[in-house]
């Protein structure tokens, strides 16, 4: 069988190494110089010629981690590699996949370009911000769910007084897919922002009274619209409100309004790092499940049987 190579972008080297642990193989050996002026030459220290590479990078902020990737790319195409599948466990710009208004960028679309015309062959992510953005590519992309990860985690919780919400319309079917997997209801959260990033009012659409509600998202960047969705859910009468969200991108002032909202528990994963300890921030781990991704794809077996059947 051909070899597998595994290597990891600087900034999820983090990550890569519980992915390389789960697989039962080690990171590949690869350094990256910097030139004074911030320049980046990724280099490969190992022959990959004919391998199966992966390569493990989160395409988060500063957008040196999508330049490095980028690079990498280049340099295992140009060494000869089999295949090559970029596996970006957060993938960077995915809220610019649609003109909201005159005269923006499609960034979500630009970068899956670039990620081709660098050469990749295939692309492994988790939870792209709208699934739609899947089209945007013209090669096989792997789309990981967190199901796979939340769902046996709150099997192990107390689940008979729960209802599943989303904080915004956008977010209804991943929360709908939780109340019918667990026969629960659903409730809808309708916000309305003045500018990006600030939430100016909150709705709640559905009866939540006495209930624990848990707020399902993708994405918690400053926590602004799960914060004050979850005070509405509480002056509706709600008995407790958690969210869980898959990226955490926390900036701006996110931990302190995390620290000061009503939720009881924000649940995440590590497709980005968590730059700060809270008591009330609880990280799972999403390397189980792309070590076992990396493997069937590898093997040329099913991804979908990774998941939990709605």
């Amino acid at each position: 069988m051909v070899d597998v190579k595994l290597f990891s972008g600087t900034n999820s080297r983090y990550l890569a190494e519980r992915i390389a642990d789960y697989y039962g193989q080690g990171l590949g050996d690869q350094t990256v110089l910097k030139f004074s002026d911030g320049e980046m030459q990724p280099i490969i220290n190992e022959s990959v010629r004919g391998a199966y590479v992966f390569l493990i990078q989160s395409t988060f902020a500063p957008a040196e981690n999508l330049m490095e990737l980028l690079l990498t790319i280049d340099t295992v195409r140009r060494a000869s590699a089999g295949y090559i599948t970029a596996v970006i466990p957060f993938y960077g710009y995915a809220r610019q996949d649609r003109k909201d208004k005159p005269r923006v960028p499609i960034s979500a679309k630009l970068i899956a370009n670039l990620l081709q015309a660098a050469g990749a062959n295939r692309i492994m992510t988790m939870d792209f911000h709208a699934d739609q953005i899947q089209g945007f590519f013209d090669i096989p992309v792997d789309h990981l769910k967190s199901e796979a990860i939340y769902m046996p985690y709150l099997q192990d919780q107390s689940m008979e007084n729960v209802i599943f919400a989303s904080p915004d319309v956008g977010g209804v079917k991943r929360a709908r897919t939780y109340a019918k997997y667990f026969k629960t209801d659903l409730v809808i959260c309708d916000k309305y922002r003045k500018k990006a990033n600030e939430v100016a009012g909150m709705t709640v659409i559905g009866e939540v009274k006495g209930r624990d509600v848990i707020l399902m998202d993708d994405i918690v960047d400053t926590a602004g619209t799960l914060c004050k969705a979850a005070d509405a859910l509480m002056e509706k009468g709600a008995k407790s409100v958690q969210a869980f969200c898959t990226h955490p991108v926390l900036s701006g002032n996110a931990y302190e309004n995390i620290e000061k909202s009503a939720l009881t528990q924000l649940v995440v994963t590590d497709t980005l790092p968590v730059k700060q300890k809270s008591a009330k921030i609880k990280v799972l781990s999403t390397a189980k499940l792309f070590a076992r991704a990396i493997r069937n794809t590898h093997e040329h077996r099913s991804i979908s049987a990774l998941f939990v059947e709605e």
